[in-house]
């Protein structure tokens, strides 16, 4: 992994940051947006932004190829029950 920019934030007493303008800006990120850290390998996070709309979100997920009905749902899920069980 190649680091292009490097900021720093300070952590204070409440746990809180500022998160500086170059990231807030590469990240797309505006007042009121929510951040999600997800845990890497060997302690690193990676911050990223988490204020997608369930719009923006439309045709990430393909329909499936035929419908499935309650029971058939309802079936499946008593099936994994039953593995875990």
């Amino acid at each position: 992994m190649e680091i292009f920019n490097m900021a720093t934030a300070t952590l204070t007493s409440k746990g809180q940051i500022t998160i500086p303008v170059q990231v807030r800006t590469a990240l797309g990120l505006e007042t009121g947006d929510r951040v999600e850290f997800v845990e890497m390998e060997d302690g690193k996070f990676s911050i990223m932004a988490a204020s997608k709309t369930v719009h923006d979100l439309k045709g990430l997920i393909q329909k499936p190829a035929r419908a499935v009905s309650i029971e058939e749902m309802n079936l499946a899920i008593a099936a994994q029950g039953a593995k875990t069980g």
